[in-house]
């Protein structure tokens, strides 16, 4: 499919990529850059690439397909260093959770002859680092493409077999959908998950041990949540800061709405407001994305 392929950032997805492409043989050379000198002794010492480089530009040289997986506020600085560099006619796209900021930074830089199509793989996982990474982690996920509007649809296809072929569904929309959605099916449950969490931090020691001990899958799986890169976080909340302020909002007026109920001890209306949220769950399950399995928040052999 691609003559070489450059991975910029090999942590969870960079690596995952890199591992998906060498199993699907989807291109005759991949190359990986990454500062951390941990990733790229891992990566050596486990035979993972046979190229990684510390030199950004040598890395994308003459690359058809450029991938930046690294936070959101290192996306500005990669492409300055790069720009001069990058193969007339390349793909160059990414792996980030919010578009609409990062389309402002190209923009601005004005790359020519190049084809910027970002994308967004709906995957991973609370760990972090190359050793987290694994060929089947798109697997029957969802890929998000938000192409600009001037955009050629041929790279916009290769980009597309490029995802479907290492096992996504992809999904072709605007940056400003994108951002809208994912602000309320991902950003959301994290901004949600990180204040559960702090909550219980915040309880005196002996209660909070007890809560530990006898947590139930709910607090199990916030505490998965919650445990997400930081730093990846911290930039998601920036560059979507509207569209996650918005749905803080109706959050809190639903909560509000719960509490009243509650101090209330208003039967009919809490039952009404616990019966109504059944039928997403449902539909949730008839898209394919979870089953009706029960478990109990632990996976299972």
């Amino acid at each position: 499919m691609f003559n070489t392929v450059s991975i910029i950032g090999c942590g969870l997805i960079g690596s995952s990529i890199l591992r998906a492409i060498q199993n699907k043989n989807l291109a005759k050379e991949v190359r990986i850059f990454d500062l951390s000198k941990e990733v790229t002794t891992y990566l050596k010492k486990e035979n993972i690439c046979s190229y990684i480089s510390t030199d950004i530009r040598q890395c994308v040289k003459n690359s058809d397909l450029i991938i930046i997986a690294t936070p959101l506020s290192s996306y500005k600085e990669i492409i300055l260093s790069i720009k001069d560099d990058l193969k007339k006619g390349s793909i160059l796209t990414d792996t980030g959770s919010v578009k609409k900021e990062v389309m402002k930074i190209i923009h601005n830089i004005n790359l020519k002859e190049i084809n910027w199509i970002p994308s967004h793989p709906i995957a991973g996982t609370e760990e972090t680092g190359p050793k987290a990474g694994h060929a089947d982690m798109f697997k029957n996920r969802w890929c998000i493409i938000s192409p600009p509007k001037e955009s050629n649809e041929q790279p916009i296809q290769i980009l597309k077999s490029l995802w479907e072929a290492i096992g996504s569904k992809v999904k072709i929309m605007t940056p400003e959908e994108h951002d809208e959605i994912l602000s309320l099916t991902s950003h959301l449950p994290h901004a949600i998950a990180y204040n559960i969490v702090r909550t219980v931090i915040n309880v005196e020691d002996k209660l909070k041990q007890e809560v530990i001990q006898y947590s139930a899958g709910g607090l199990r799986d916030f505490t998965r949540i919650a445990a997400s890169n930081p730093l990846m976080w911290r930039d998601i909340f920036i560059d979507n800061n509207e569209n996650i302020s918005k749905s803080i909002d109706n959050f809190i007026e639903k909560l509000q709405e719960l509490k009243k109920a509650l101090n209330d001890k208003n039967g009919d209306k809490l039952y009404q407001i616990f019966n109504s949220t059944k039928e997403l769950r449902k539909e949730i399950i008839k898209a394919g994305q979870d089953t009706n399995k029960p478990d109990f928040g632990r996976k299972k052999d």
